[in-house]
């Protein structure tokens, strides 16, 4: 029995989820153990950091990050500490897309797919190159594409099918032809991606199959594209019959399904924009501990019982005198919630930056009594800060929220940090005072940190 490998790419391509309902996406995908998770290319800061999260949180799953520009460093910085990391070169094939989309001539493209394959290849052990718009490709040129990316390293070939138009005899044959042309790719993984324009995606990926491939790359939540769901139900129904299967467990993906669905059928269908926190929310004297705790959730808290005892009490004396805002229920969380004994003491921090410099931090900590220290450049003083920080951690953590504000005034007045860190699903608080913004953030996201360090203990 031939095992199919399923890559799931709804992350790979524009979406209108929230940063939230992204990593929600990835991690019911994992727990599914959906063999490989394609995210998006890694553009800016923003998607490095999702690239980052998704990367750290995945336990089963193969995380795949696109190189598209040729930029391997950049995608390996953000999937590189992944369990299961892998690099996709994505480049085109056919005419159309090598000259208005690569802007490159046949010749030249063929010498980037073997430098930025062979490129990926020296940081990733997993290389996949992927042939964009092959059906509508030259079959020589594709086969020289394939042989090119295989000689520099590629162990996966994914065939890309943008325009849809095959039925899936004709696709069949397709796939057929290029192992005719490129024996080597017995020797490899090959996969495929098939739009849905007339309808006949997955019976063009299940032909596809049958000629020989193992991979196919497919899209949850879009009926543009091959689905999951259908996809393992195929092999559940006729797989048997011509000895392919897919282990993945159909009623769990069948949830999941539904549930990465609905965040797009929620946007859709909204007709306002998304409700946010007021300022003063409706807590005042004399509201319930359960009142409380529902604000704490509606803010993005899971507290424990005696963490909400704390929270509940400090509410109490602050309301006592005034209604509680959103801003200062997330101090009082922060504040009394879980506080722990630190792992992580800070001992010394130096960092440098201007206008003409990027931004360093040499950050030293005590860990259970141990000198451990850290060195990292960033965006600014602060995120160099906090880079250096993971980087002695050697975990990347989702940074949910971050707010500075001054609780005293003067030349000399004290900068409060608060710092919302979310691991697992949960999100934990730090606080830090100092008259040091820099030295603020610092002791707030330390103070996160070990909450999330003494939880795992």
């Amino acid at each position: 029995m031939k095992n199919i490998r399923l890559t799931e790419t709804t992350l790979a391509h524009g979406t209108q989820m929230t940063f939230k309902e992204k990593l929600e996406t990835a991690r019911l995908l994992d727990s599914v153990h959906v063999d490989a998770i394609e995210t998006c290319p890694v553009g800016d800061k923003a998607d490095e950091i999702l690239v980052k999260t998704i990367a750290s949180l995945a336990e089963n799953s193969v995380i795949s990050c696109p190189v598209t520009d040729g930029d391997v460093e950049k995608a390996w910085q953000a999937v590189g500490g992944a369990k299961k990391p892998r690099l996709n070169v994505r480049m085109p094939v056919s005419v159309q897309q090598m000259e208005y989309t690569g802007h490159m001539k046949p010749a030249a493209m063929l010498d980037k797919i073997a430098a930025v394959v062979s490129a990926a290849k020296e940081k990733c052990g997993d290389v996949v190159f992927t042939a964009m718009d092959a059906t509508r490709a030259e079959s020589e040129f594709l086969a020289s594409a394939v042989r090119r990316a295989l000689e520099a390293g590629a162990g996966t070939v994914i065939l890309a099918d943008e325009a849809g138009e095959m039925l899936p005899d004709e696709f069949g044959a397709f796939v057929k032809s290029l192992y005719l042309s490129v024996p080597e790719l017995h020797d490899c993984h090959v996969g495929v991606s098939c739009a849905n324009r007339l309808h006949m995606a997955v019976g063009c990926a299940f032909e596809a199959v049958r000629a020989g491939a193992v991979e196919l790359c497919v899209r949850a939540a879009d009926e543009e594209a091959v689905e999951l769901y259908p996809m393992a139900e195929l092999f559940a129904a006729r797989g048997e019959t011509y000895g392919v299967a897919s282990a993945i467990d159909r009623t769990a993906l069948r949830r999941a399904c539904e549930r990465i669905a609905s965040f797009g059928d929620v946007r859709k269908t909204r007709e306002e924009p998304p409700v946010s926190m007021p300022e003063t929310v409706s807590l005042k004297q004399g509201a319930s501990i359960g009142e409380v705790s529902h604000t704490a959730r509606v803010l993005g808290y899971d507290l424990s019982d005696e963490d909400l005892a704390r929270v509940y009490e400090s509410f109490g004396a602050l309301a006592a005198k005034k209604p509680v805002s959103a801003r200062e229920l997330d101090a009082i969380i922060a504040n009394a919630a879980l506080q722990v004994p630190p792992t992580y003491r800070l001992v010394s921090y130096v960092v440098n930056s201007g206008n003409i410099i990027a931004a360093t931090a040499h950050i030293v900590l005590t860990r259970n009594g141990e000198s451990v220290q850290g060195l990292s450049s960033g965006d600014g003083p602060i995120d160099a800060a906090l880079m250096a920080i993971e980087k002695i951690v050697g975990h990347h953590y989702e940074l949910d929220d971050f707010q500075l504000q001054s609780v005293t005034s003067g030349r000399e007045a004290m900068g409060e940090a608060l710092v919302k860190l979310r691991d697992g699903g949960k999100l934990y608080s730090g606080r830090g005072i100092s008259t040091d913004i820099v030295g603020a953030s610092i002791r707030a996201y330390l103070n996160a940190l070990n909450k999330i360090v003494y939880r795992e203990k």
